[in-house]
């Protein structure tokens, strides 16, 4: 039996693309797709804009102690729901990690889980992420309606949500950074 340059090729070509559901290289494949499609959020015009009415959110720390989210009250906030188990979330959190190192003395930055701490930590680890992470509790009552990873929200001084995005998103970039400068001004 003689194998021909096509039957080759075509072997080939099944075994890269089963590498994708097999193999890490899959996994960092998807991420980097993620990374390359994902764009700057589009900004809510004044007009529509939800505002937080109550800001009364219990909330944990990264050492897991209970605060209140009223302390960002009058403050511009960010807030993202993430998990380390959703493969878009692992592509947007390393923009989202500059995004915290350009504004982290300036902005109220409060990256969600409900995971447990464990995993969370060693996937921060694993990923050089330093920003700090927040814990959820499922069932209580939230200043923000949607909470599923991923998604995002921007809020202004008068709890106004500028930004609110479902789904992952660049927040690396000048778009974004001008609209905080804005936003910290006023």
């Amino acid at each position: 039996m003689k194998i021909t340059k096509k039957t080759i090729l075509n072997v080939l070509l099944f075994a890269f693309i089963l590498s994708f559901f097999v193999t890490p290289l899959g996994d960092y494949s998807k991420v980097l797709l993620n990374k390359v499609f994902s764009f700057s959020p589009s900004v809510t015009d004044e007009e529509n804009r939800n505002k937080i009415s109550d800001y009364d959110w219990t909330l944990k720390n990264e050492n897991w102690d209970f605060f209140n989210f009223k302390k960002s009250k009058g403050k511009v906030v960010f807030i993202n729901f993430w998990a380390t188990w959703v493969l878009p979330c692992e592509a947007e959190l390393q923009s989202i990690q500059k995004f915290y190192n350009e504004y982290s003395d300036k902005v109220d930055f409060y990256v969600i889980t409900n995971e447990e701490r464990e995993p969370v930590e060693t996937f921060m680890k694993e990923h050089n992420l330093t920003f700090p992470v927040t814990y959820l509790f499922i069932g209580e009552k939230s200043a923000v309606p949607y909470l599923k990873a991923p998604s995002s929200y921007l809020i202004d001084k008068e709890g106004n949500i500028v930004i609110h995005k479902k789904g992952i998103a660049d927040w690396d970039n000048s778009k974004i950074y001008n609209l905080i400068d804005k936003l910290l001004a006023k």
